[in-house]
C-alpha cells in the first residue's frame, strides 16, 4: 500500500562521503556528469541524484526564488509542489510542479526552476553545495489539470477573460451578490480573496488562513492553482468504483480586472486499488472519477509512464507493461521484477523476506461534451509489494570420500551481507572462518543476486561425529548463517544442518603371545583412538588393575603383561606337568554395547601338580577348571573325606598328606611301588542343602612312584633355640578429618581451594567428621566438644560453643542438629562418621559485627565399643547437658578450657574459613 506519510525524506543517511567542491552555479541537462541530472517531464521538472553523490551525506534542499533561498521542509514542500523519492541506497528523484510556489513562470509556457542542494556528512561545516537551474517549456495545458503526487494534490483551472473566445460552463461564474462585494472589503486587491472548502460541509477561509492551514492558492497569467497536502482537515475519503480516493473540493473567490468571480475546483487521488499476485502488479484507477465530473466525459488520451516519464508502446511491450480499460477501471499491469523498479530485503521476525517497489505514472486526458472542457489527470503512484518470504536454497555438494563438507546457500539480494556463522563450538565472523581454513566465499550471479559457499573438513572441531554402526561414522555440521541487510544493518539468520555417513572406521587390533609364565598382549588403536572400554576376563581394566599388569601406552598402542595365574585368566585343563590357561580380552563400545575387538589367547604353562617326597609325604595341587564353573575348591577332599585342603581359595586347593593316609592305595609291580589317591568333591559336609552336586563331577588322580630297592639318605642337624619366637608389636596413627558438605545429602564437599566458603546468615552448614584408614568395626568416633572462633587459632577468643560434652548446646536458640549416618558405597563403618549441622552466624558486640568469618573446631575421641568406658565413650549425646549459658550471636568472654592434644584417644580438627553475606 502506498504510504503517504513517509514519502518526503529530506535527510539521506548512507555510507560514502562525497568529496570535491561544487561550482556556485550549475545549469544541468540530461547529460550532466556531476551525479546530478535534470529534465522536463510534462508539467513536472525532475532532478535525479545518483547514489555516488548522495550516499553518506545528509541532504538539504532549498528553493531559489530570485534572491531568496527557502529551505523546503516536508510540510512546505507538500504545500508548494515539491516531492522527493529515494531508494534505500541513495538514488534520489526530486519532482517540482511547474506551477509550484517558487517557479519563475513566463506566461504559463516557460518555467525556470532553481534549487540549491546542500550536502554534508557530520556537520554543516563540511557542507558541499550544488546550485541547480532548469528551464522547461510546456504549453499543452488542458482547461483543468489535476496532479496527484506523493505528498500533495494539485488542481489548476484555465481562467477566462473578457477576450476569451469561450467560457467553460459550470466552472466559473461572475459574482453578483452586492452584499459580498469585494470592493467593500478594505485592503483587498486583485487576486484570490477567500476559499470555501467542502468536507463535504463548507468551511470558509480567507487566503491567509488557508495558507496557514497548509494549502496553497495562486494565480498565474492564465490559470488559478490550488494545492493541498494529503490528510488535511479539509480533505475526505470517498470510494469510487471500489477504489479509495482522497478528495479535495474548494471554491475560490478571486478579483480579476473584469470583476469578482468564483472558480469551483476539485482533485481526487487514489490511495489504493492495487492487487498483487506472485508475478504481477495490477493497478486500478476509476475510469470515471465522479468527484471530478458532473457531465459525460470520454477518454481522449491515455499514457503510462515510469518515474514521471511517459513510455511509448514499444517501450511498454519490451518491459511487459500493459494499459487497458474496463467498464469501470483503467488497469495498469506491471510484472514483478521489472527493471524499472527495485527489490529490497527485509527481516521481520528474523526471517528473510523481500519486497519489490516500482513507481508507475498514469496520465489520462478526459474531454466532455464541450470540446473545450477537458481534464488532464496525472498520477505518480509508488507501489511496494507485500512482504514476500524467501527461503534460501541450501545445496549440499559434499562428496563423502573427499572428507570435506561443501555447501552453498542462496540466493540473496545484493543488499544482504553474510556477517558470521555459528558453528557447534561458537560464533565466527567470515574473516575468522576463513582464518580457520573453512573457506567462505561470496558468489555474484548474472541476475544481480548473490550466494555463499562454505567448505569444512570432516576432522574440524566444529564437526560433530557419532557412530550409528560399528564401522560407520556420521559427520554432522550444524550451522547458523548470520546475515545483515544494508544499509539498515537489520539482522536475520538461517539455520542448516548437514550430515553425511561414511564407512571409514578402522577397528582396534589385538595381538598376544606367551612365554613360560606370562601373557603378553598388545592393542593397536583404530581410527577412533582409545574410545572404548577394555575388559580382561569379565573385569573392566581399571587404572589400578592396569598398573598391576604393567600397562604401557604410547598413543597408538597399549600393552599388558599378565601372569597366567592372574585372577582374570581361565584354566581350561591341566595335567601333572602343565596347565592350559586362557586370557579373554574384549574391547567394548559402552554407548552402543558393540564389541570392537576380542582376543582369546590360550597357552600351555609348565606346572607340577603332584610332588612325591622321599619321606613319604605327597603334595597335590588342584585347580578350578572352566568346565566345572560352579566348583568351590574348599569342597575338594581326598578319598577320605576328612582329608581336606591345607589351603584353598576360589581357584586353588593345596593338599599335603602322608602316603599311608587319607585312603591312599599302594600297588607293587616290577621294581616300583605305586601310591594313588583321588581328589574329588565331598557332598556330605561342605555343600549347603540348597546346593546341587557339581555337574560334571570333578576327579583328579594323584600318583607317586617309588623304586622299591632304593635307599634315600637325608642329612639332619639340630641347633638349640636361644629364644622363643614372638611377634614385634607395631605402632601407627589414626587419622580424623572434618569436611564441610555442600548440602544435606553429604555427597559433595568443599575442597581446600574453595575456602573461604561464603554463606548467608542462618543458612545451614553441614559438617562431617570421619575416622580415616580404619576398618575396625569395634571403634567409634565421638565428637566431644565443638566450637567456633573468629581466628584460625582454636584457642582464640571470643569463641562460641556448638557441641558441649558430646551434646548440642541446649542454651543456643539455634540448636546444633546431629544427622544419622547409614552404611553406603562410601561409608563402610557408620560408627566411624559423625554428621551435624548449624546455622550460619556472626560474632557481634554492641550491635556491630566484629568480623564476617568464623572457624569451626572439634575435639574428637576414638572409643573401643567393647569396653565399658565412662565420659565421652558412653556415646554421642547420651547425657544431655545444659551447663553453658550464652546468647546466640553473642560473645563468649571466658577462655575455653584447653584440651590435652597428646591424649592417646583424642584428636583435634578444624575447618577452613566460612564467610557470611
Amino acid at each position: 500500500m502506498w504510504q503517504l506519510t513517509n514519502i518526503l525524506l529530506w535527510n539521506l543517511m548512507a555510507a560514502v562521503i562525497v568529496s570535491g567542491q561544487a561550482r556556485p552555479k550549475v545549469k544541468l541537462s540530461s547529460q550532466s556528469s556531476s551525479g546530478l541530472t535534470s529534465d522536463c517531464v510534462g508539467n513536472l521538472m525532475r532532478l535525479r541524484l545518483d547514489k555516488a553523490l548522495a550516499v553518506g551525506n545528509q541532504l538539504e534542499v532549498e528553493a531559489i526564488n530570485g534572491t531568496q533561498h527557502i529551505v523546503l521542509t516536508p510540510s512546505l514542500a507538500a504545500q508548494c509542489g515539491y516531492s522527493m523519492e529515494s531508494d534505500p541506497w541513495g538514488n534520489t528523484r526530486i519532482y517540482t510542479s511547474l506551477l509550484g510556489c517558487y517557479v519563475d513562470n513566463k506566461d504559463d509556457t516557460t518555467f525556470n526552476v532553481g534549487m540549491k542542494l546542500r550536502m554534508y556528512r557530520n556537520s554543516p561545516l563540511d557542507m558541499i553545495s550544488h546550485d541547480v537551474s532548469q528551464t522547461c517549456s510546456y504549453s499543452r495545458w488542458a482547461s483543468r489539470e489535476i496532479l496527484c503526487d506523493r505528498n500533495y494534490m494539485e488542481v489548476s483551472k484555465y481562467m477566462s477573460t473578457p477576450d476569451s473566445p469561450s467560457d467553460p460552463k459550470g466552472q466559473t461564474q461572475e459574482f453578483k451578490d452586492e452584499h459580498s462585494n469585494i470592493n467593500a472589503v478594505p485592503g483587498v486587491k486583485h487576486g484570490i480573496w477567500k476559499m470555501t472548502f467542502f468536507t463535504p460541509e463548507p468551511v470558509a477561509m480567507v487566503l491567509r488562513e488557508a495558507e496557514q492551514a497548509g494549502y496553497s492558492a495562486m494565480t498565474t497569467a492564465n490559470r488559478l492553482v490550488v494545492r493541498s497536502p494529503y490528510n488535511t482537515a479539509e480533505t475526505y475519503t470517498e470510494d469510487v468504483a471500489g477504489i479509495p480516493m482522497e478528495v479535495f473540493k474548494v471554491s475560490a473567490y478571486y478579483k480579476a480586472p473584469h470583476g469578482l468571480s468564483i472558480v469551483n475546483l476539485a482533485a481526487a487521488c487514489p490511495t489504493g486499488g492495487v492487487l498483487f499476485t506472485e508475478d504481477s502488479i495490477s493497478w486500478h484507477v476509476p475510469r470515471r472519477v465522479t468527484p471530478l465530473m458532473d457531465s459525460r466525459f470520454r477518454i481522449v488520451e491515455m499514457h503510462m509512464g515510469i518515474n514521471g516519464q511517459r513510455l511509448d508502446k514499444s517501450q511498454m511491450a519490451a518491459r511487459g507493461y500493459t494499459l487497458s480499460v474496463t467498464d469501470f477501471h483503467i488497469v495498469t499491469e506491471i510484472p514483478v521484477g521489472s527493471p524499472d523498479g527495485y527489490y529490497k530485503s527485509h527481516a521481520p521476525d528474523y526471517q528473510y523476506h523481500i519486497t519489490y517497489t516500482v513507481e508507475p505514472m498514469l496520465e489520462v486526458l478526459w474531454r466532455g461534451d464541450n470540446a473545450q472542457d477537458d481534464t488532464r489527470y496525472k498520477i505518480l503512484f509508488p507501489i511496494t509489494t507485500p512482504l514476500m518470504p524467501q527461503t534460501p536454497h541450501a545445496e549440499d555438494l559434499t562428496v563423502p570420500e573427499d572428507g570435506v563438507f561443501r555447501v552453498r546457500l542462496g540466493s540473496f539480494l545484493h543488499d544482504v551481507e553474510l556477517k558470521n556463522i555459528t558453528f557447534s563450538t561458537g560464533v565466527l565472523t567470515v574473516e575468522e572462518s576463513n582464518a580457520r581454513g573453512f573457506n567462505v566465499l561470496e558468489h555474484i550471479f548474472p541476475n544481480g543476486t548473490k550466494g555463499y559457499s562454505l567448505q569444512v573438513a570432516f576432522d574440524a572441531d566444529v564437526v560433530l561425529k557419532h557412530n550409528p554402526e560399528a564401522l560407520v561414522t556420521t559427520y554432522s555440521l550444524p550451522l547458523v548463517f548470520g546475515f545483515i541487510i544494508l544499509p539498515e544493518e537489520t539482522p536475520f539468520a538461517h539455520p542448516l544442518d548437514f550430515q553425511v555417513s561414511l564407512q571409514d572406521v578402522v577397528l582396534p587390533t589385538l595381538t598376544g603371545t606367551c612365554d613360560r609364565n606370562r601373557f603378553y598382549v598388545s592393542v593397536e588403536y583404530g581410527s577412533q583412538g582409545r574410545n572404548f572400554q577394555t575388559t580382561v576376563g569379565f573385569q573392566p581394566l581399571t587404572p589400578e588393575l592396569a598398573e598391576s599388569y604393567d600397562f604401557q601406552d604410547n598413543g597408538t598402542h597399549f600393552s599388558l603383561v599378565m601372569p597366567y595365574t592372574a585372577r582374570e585368566t581361565k584354566f581350561e585343563l591341566f595335567t601333572s606337568h602343565f596347565v592350559r590357561a586362557r586370557l579373554d580380552i574384549r574391547l567394548l563400545d559402552m554407548n552402543n554395547q558393540w564389541t570392537l575387538g576380542d582376543l582369546y589367547l590360550a597357552c600351555d604353562f609348565p606346572l607340577t601338580t603332584t610332588t612325591c617326597y622321599s619321606n613319604g609325604t605327597i603334595t597335590a595341587l588342584a585347580l578350578k577348571v572352566e568346565s566345572v564353573p560352579s566348583l568351590n575348591p574348599s569342597w575338594l577332599t581326598l578319598r577320605d573325606p576328612s582329608c581336606k585342603p591345607v589351603y584353598s581359595d576360589d581357584r586353588f586347593a593345596y593338599f599335603s598328606f602322608p602316603a599311608d593316609s587319607c585312603g591312599t592305595t599302594r600297588t607293587f609291580f616290577d621294581n616300583y611301588m605305586l601310591y594313588e589317591n583321588e581328589i574329588s568333591i565331598s557332598y556330605f559336609e561342605d555343600v549347603a542343602d540348597n546346593d546341587s552336586p557339581i555337574d560334571p563331577e570333578y576327579r583328579q588322580t594323584v600318583s607317586c612312584y617309588y623304586i622299591v630297592n632304593k635307599t634315600e639318605t637325608i642329612a639332619f642337624s639340630y641347633r638349640p633355640r636361644t629364644y622363643d619366637p614372638k611377634a614385634e608389636i607395631g605402632t601407627g596413627q589414626l587419622m580424623v578429618q572434618m569436611r564441610l558438605a555442600k548440602d544435606a545429602s553429604y555427597d559433595h564437599f568443599y575442597e581446600g581451594q574453595d575456602f573461604p566458603v561464603v554463606k548467608y546468615l542462618r543458612q545451614p552448614l553441614y559438617f562431617e567428621v570421619e575416622l580415616m584408614q580404619s576398618s575396625d568395626p569395634h571403634l567409634e568416633l565421638i565428637l566431644e566438644n565443638c566450637w567456633a572462633t573468629l581466628q584460625e587459632d582454636r584457642t582464640s577468643l571470643p569463641s562460641w560453643d556448638i557441641i558441649v560434652d558430646s551434646c548440642e548446646n541446649s542454651d543456643d536458640s539455634y540448636t546444633t542438629t546431629f544427622h544419622p549416618v547409614m552404611s553406603d558405597t562410601r561409608v563402610a563403618v557408620p560408627s566411624h562418621v559423625k554428621r551435624f549441622s548449624i546455622k550460619m552466624f556472626a560474632f557481634i558486640k554492641d550491635e556491630a559485627v566484629l568480623k564476617d568469618e568464623i572457624f569451626v573446631h572439634c575435639d574428637a575421641v576414638i572409643c573401643d565399643t567393647n569396653s565399658q568406658a565412662d565420659g565421652a565413650c558412653r556415646g554421642q549425646c547420651v547425657h544431655p547437658t545444659g551447663t553453658k549459658s550464652s546468647q546466640h550471636h553473642g560473645i563468649k568472654s571466658s577462655k575455653r578450657e584447653q584440651r590435652n592434644a597428646d591424649s592417646t584417644h583424642q584428636t583435634l580438627i578444624s575447618s577452613g574459613a566460612i564467610t557470611n553475606l
